[in-house]
């Protein structure tokens, strides 16, 4: 793979934005087929440029515009915000109070950071193939949620580049929800809660509610391979001390001494089920009923920024930006192969240039056609001969549910408006 170098990230931001930008899938998804007029000129975008200069309140008329000064300004970074009431753009010359934010999709942004506490492998920015499990396991926790428990359709997954995952809902009367009615969404999907100096962050009652034991059933498939083995979070006393703060004191001196007779976190999680079984036999309490899971949701349940999903103002970096510190490009996660995404493989910025670059070489040498064609077919045609390609048709993909969905909607409503 080509490495990437931040000192060429000027010059290859320039080729990226002339010849790869999936420009008009970009705009067909937040024209969203034009239906709510205006929708897209009133949408606010953000570029952050070279030397972390800053511009919010951009807004375009079209998809021309869009990419001219896209081109013109070559962003580090592009932020989507939410549709206002007014352009973005004008949101100094109205008055005061009238500027107001209408609608935006529903956004989730898990981060790798948020772990920390968790786990062991990777800190920080850093990570590695071992945690990305917990990606894996809050993709599927999250969208299930979503499409079974909330009815949600529309949900787009991109991976940011460096150390995490956002989620788009895009669903039309998802996309009108008021802050409360987020927060309270996130509050559902939220069950570690606490700051750093809280020790122990998940707490179950007795009566448990069916989106905890489907979020459980989908941790316990990874748990023994991403938590025991990768993990290895009872390797020696100073981990199963922290495990040890999760557990009624009275449990102590069974599991230290299971635990020291033990050889591996895989036996000595077995001789914990077994003691929190004869545990719960004996005890009627409300809580302390489920104190495997707690732990393993602890370990392994997703971890929500909810100030990013309550406000309809808040900025998400969009899909195809670019990392400046990796170099990897935004790409949308295939929900058919959520498992096998492998943030490694995503490609660079340089690595897709030069790719260009070498089909561009053997095209020249024998094909003058190409200066004569419009700018829009030969960028179709240049992210197709790059690793990009897959990404952009599984977003592709995602639209084509999106178009049938509204043109479905259309003629329910029209056949409606006949039988009335």
């Amino acid at each position: 793979m080509e490495a990437f170098d931040p000192a060429e990230l000027p010059e290859l931001l320039k080729l990226y934005y002339r010849r790869l930008f999936p420009y008009s899938q970009y705009y067909r998804w937040l024209n969203y087929g034009g239906v709510v007029k205006n929708y897209f000129q009133h949408r606010e975008f953000s570029f952050t440029l070279k030397d972390d200069i800053y511009i919010r309140y951009q807004s375009f008329n079209n998809q021309n515009e869009m990419e001219k000064e896209i081109q013109k300004l070559n962003p580090y970074k592009i932020d989507i915000g939410a549709v206002y009431s007014h352009r973005p753009i004008q949101h100094n010359t109205v008055k005061l109070g009238a500027f107001q934010a209408q609608e935006k999709e529903l956004v989730f942004d898990i981060d790798m950071t948020d772990y920390d506490d968790v786990r062991r492998c990777c800190s920080s920015a850093d990570i590695c193939s071992k945690c990305w499990t917990l990606m894996t396991m809050a993709i599927h926790i999250i969208d299930r949620a979503l499409k079974e428990d909330f009815g949600f359709k529309h949900c787009l997954w991109v991976y940011s580049g460096r150390r995490g995952v956002h989620c788009w809902v895009c669903d039309e009367a998802v996309r009108k929800l008021s802050s409360a009615v987020r927060s309270g969404i996130v509050e559902y999907l939220s069950l570690v809660k606490g700051g750093e100096d809280m020790k122990k962050k998940v707490h179950l009652s007795s009566k448990i509610h069916p989106f905890i034991r489907k979020s459980v059933n989908i941790v316990e498939k990874y748990f023994e391979e991403y938590a025991l083995l990768g993990q290895d979070i009872l390797e020696n006393k100073e981990n199963w001390n922290k495990i040890l703060t999760l557990v009624p004191e009275s449990l102590h001196a069974e599991l230290q001494q299971g635990f020291q007779k033990f050889h591996n976190s895989v036996q000595r999680w077995e001789h914990l089920k077994q003691v929190v079984t004869k545990y719960r036999s004996v005890r009627s309490e409300k809580f302390g009923q489920h104190i495997d899971w707690e732990i393993m949701l602890q370990y392994c349940f997703p971890r929500l920024d909810i100030n990013v999903s309550k406000g309809i103002n808040h900025l998400l970096k969009s899909p195809f930006s670019v990392h400046p510190k990796t170099g990897r490009i935004s790409v949308p996660i295939d929900l058919q192969k959520v498992d096998q995404f492998d943030p490694f493989t995503v490609p660079t910025i340089s690595q897709i240039c030069h790719e260009l670059d070498m089909v561009s070489t053997n095209e020249d040498d024998g094909d003058k056609d190409n200066e004569t064609e419009p700018d829009t077919k030969r960028r179709t045609r240049d992210y197709k001969k790059t690793s990009l390609a897959p990404y952009v048709r599984s977003f592709e993909q995602f639209l084509e549910e999106l178009d049938k969905s509204r043109k479905g909607e259309l003629l329910r409503k029209s056949d409606a408006q006949r039988d009335f």
